[in-house]
């Protein structure tokens, strides 16, 4: 009983850059936690469910590079 355990809920996304769905924590988080897309690194996302498609036109935004 002295064992304390926490869950973690993900939430599927899109990357507003590069298209690919990837996930993230549900809750937000740090940059340690929640880095961005792992395809392209970029910050930028929308929620994702299989059905949906995408809205937002990643036209003019640059990626942000990991420094």
């Amino acid at each position: 009983m002295g064992e304390r355990s926490s869950l973690i809920v993900l939430q599927s996304v899109r990357c507003l850059a590069c298209n690919s769905v990837y996930t993230k924590p549900a809750g937000g988080g740090t940059t340690l936690k929640n880095p961005g897309c792992p395809e392209c690194g970029y910050l930028g996302w929308s929620p994702f469910s299989p059905g949906s498609q995408r809205r937002h036109s990643a036209v003019g935004h640059q990626p942000r590079r990991p420094a």
